[in-house]
């Protein structure tokens, strides 16, 4: 039997907990042994929410076409939830997988089959449903958990998204910085000086920009100050002491 061995994390699990693909590929490998299938192909989609449809990630469409066109005979997951944290969209592709009766949807979580739907049997199919509501509901709440964390982040003076603004830098926690705040950086602080100096007094950003470049401050990544980059850095500026351009 060969099967095509699907991975699948989002960001905000990678973020949260264990899902990676090694953990994932090491799983599913162990599983196939234990079911005396082969792994044909191996795919996946790294950052895609398991809301997604097939159409939507390149690795389980890719799954899906080998399947279709007779080059496997099933697909292999870690678990169902690998394969969609949406009912709909976990329906929608075991429906696909199973238009043909020799072949079906595998997991590792125990090394099992994915039984198909049985007339006869109504609570698997809402056994099997019911576990997708689930996955879907675990997926908003980590996304809930992640949000609640950045705001409490915030709240105690730490930066949340992006890069630190120009001027300022990224810090890890520690006993000198308890809430992971900004801190600032004097090179780049001594160009914001000028900058905000000339620009209180009216002075041109193209203007600003050759003072800079004239007394030798560099941008972030080194190179020379363009009006349109102090323009930037001057109107996304939040605070005196704080801006929130970067460059």
């Amino acid at each position: 039997m060969r099967l095509v061995g699907y991975l699948r994390v989002s960001t905000i699990e990678q973020a949260d907990k264990g899902y990676g693909l090694d953990i994932q590929r090491a799983a599913i490998a162990k599983a196939a042994k234990a079911l005396g299938a082969t792994i044909a192909k191996w795919t996946a989609d790294e950052g895609k929410s398991g809301a997604l449809d097939a159409e939507d990630r390149p690795g389980l469409k890719q799954a899906l076409l080998l399947v279709r066109s007779g080059q496997a005979d099933g697909i292999i997951v870690r678990d169902l939830d690998r394969l969609a944290r949406s009912v709909s969209v976990q329906e929608a592709v075991l429906s696909a997988v199973w238009r043909d009766k020799n072949t079906g949807v595998f997991t590792s979580v125990p090394p099992q089959e994915v039984l198909r739907d049985d007339p006869d049997d109504p609570m698997r199919t809402a056994m099997r449903e019911m576990a997708g509501v689930f996955a879907g509901l675990e997926r908003k709440l980590i996304a809930k958990r992640l949000r609640d964390g950045r705001k409490a982040h915030a709240a105690n003076g730490g930066h949340v998204n992006g890069p630190a603004p120009f001027g300022w830098r990224t810090d890890p926690k520690s006993d000198d910085n308890p809430s992971g705040a900004l801190v600032p950086v004097p090179a780049e602080q001594a160009a914001l000086a000028v900058m905000r100096q000339l620009h209180a007094q009216a002075v041109p950003t193209r203007e600003i920009a050759d003072v800079l470049n004239a007394q030798g401050h560099a941008t972030r990544k080194g190179g020379r100050w363009t009006h349109g980059t102090v323009a930037r850095i001057i109107s996304r500026s939040t605070a005196a002491t704080q801006p929130a351009g970067t460059a």
